[in-house]
């Protein structure tokens, strides 16, 4: 027969009931603690691929900017009492070393995640992998509009402003001071140096006017020198060159103009404005190069006194005193592995693959020490687009004179 349950026999089973909750909540809070490979309760596992060695050395910096930096987060008890294990890997710019290098860090090595890893062709070489994996793919040293593309690739998001983007202002500017341009065009032969080529002529042919491009040359990574490039150019009565390239080519190519005597109106890609690519060529041969900007410079008079500057210089001078003090290479590093610390830190003890990714993808509103006062990250679950904020700049021989107002598309 069924017994009535009276109020003394329900306050007894609901006091009960609070009693086994209470003795629960420790077990509870324990298990909040979430992990996936490369996380535990004392380490927090990352992974790069940048070019240690071949033609894209120049940029290595940025993995010993970063083990430097992580090596002071770890001295300082790490982030959130985790320390930091960093794994920069050398792929040579190279696309099947990049795919060796990026598969031995996730399967053997099972990083949580990789970020700053450089370079629009070897990225591509892994870019399905890592986002069949779910392994994120964060900051790229890389600003090809492919980046972008949440809805199917959402694994991976660049760092840089995107190529498109900086194409199509940099095209602006030239319709605003030189409005019957002829343009000339020297640019890397692949996607990264597609991704502006495209987008710079196709602004050009919709604003209908009499600016175009007359003359296209390519090089290849493995070239040794640009220079009949430059020649042919230099010939084609071309009164704006613009300069698609990176590393040595950048600084080859901008020493060639001075020494051809040729006096075109220069444009030149973001990420070859650094301070050590312009001191090979020559300071004085990088006077009046117009590029876009969204950053600060090191080791210049314009920044001495700023605080994320002097944040760079302080690490550089414990860590890295070998470097040059204005090598804006590796003050990029600084920014991004700044960036990527305060990622972590954000996820707390969650340390999973997706809250890393919901992570990044809003951290809009985050002031990297690398950006100009002004600019921001810009992410968002539905737009990996990094900044929207960017400035037209003119290399004065020195220092970088800086617009007044940001440009858009």
């Amino acid at each position: 027969m069924k017994k009535n349950l009276t109020r003394r026999d329900f306050c007894a089973t609901a006091l009960a009931t609070i009693g086994a909750s209470t003795i629960a909540a420790p077990y509870v809070w324990a298990a909040e603690k979430k992990y996936d490979a490369g996380a535990s309760d004392t380490e927090i596992k990352i992974g790069q691929t940048i070019p240690h060695s071949g033609p894209g050395s120049l940029y290595g910096v940025l993995g010993r900017v970063g083990e430097a930096y992580f090596q002071m987060l770890n001295e300082q008890g790490g982030i959130n009492g985790r320390k930091v294990k960093f794994l920069t890997m050398d792929d040579g710019y190279s696309a099947p070393k990049c795919v060796e290098a990026t598969r031995r860090l996730v399967e053997q090595d099972e990083v949580l995640g990789l970020y700053g890893s450089l370079g629009t062709a070897p990225q591509t070489a892994v870019h399905k992998y890592l986002n069949s994996k779910g392994v994120p793919q964060l900051m790229l040293n890389t600003g090809a509009s492919k980046w972008n593309d949440p809805k199917n690739y959402k694994w991976t998001m660049a760092g840089l402003p995107l190529y498109p983007t900086e194409a199509r202002i940099l095209a602006k500017h030239v319709l605003s001071v030189k409005p019957e341009a002829k343009i000339g065009i020297l640019y890397q032969n692949d996607d990264f140096g597609r991704d502006f080529l495209g987008p710079f002529k196709k602004t050009l042919a919709d604003a209908g006017g009499k600016a175009q491009v007359i003359m296209e040359q390519t090089y290849d990574l493995t070239e040794p020198t640009v220079d009949s490039q430059l020649i042919n150019l230099s010939k084609s009565g071309a009164d704006v060159f613009y300069n698609i390239s990176t590393g040595k080519a950048s600084s080859q190519s901008i020493r060639k103009v001075a020494e051809l005597g040729w006096k075109p109106l220069q444009l030149l890609s973001a990420g070859s404005t650094g301070r050590s690519i312009l001191s090979a060529a020559g300071l004085e041969n990088a006077k009046d190069i117009v590029a876009i900007r969204y950053s600060k410079d090191a080791g210049v008079p314009q920044w001495k006194d700023d605080p994320d500057v002097k944040g760079f210089e302080a690490l550089r001078a414990k860590y890295l005193p070998n470097i040059d003090p204005d090598n804006t290479i590796a003050y990029a590093g600084y920014g991004q592995a700044v960036s990527m610390g305060e990622i972590l830190r954000r996820c707390g003890d969650t340390l999973t693959r997706e809250n890393v990714l919901k992570h990044a993808t809003t951290l809009a509103g985050f002031h990297s020490p690398f950006f100009l006062d002004g600019v921001n990250f810009a992410y968002t679950p539905d737009d990996y687009t990094p900044m929207k904020t960017l400035y037209i700049s003119i290399f004065d021989g020195k220092d970088w004179s800086i617009s007044d107002k940001p440009m858009t598309e």
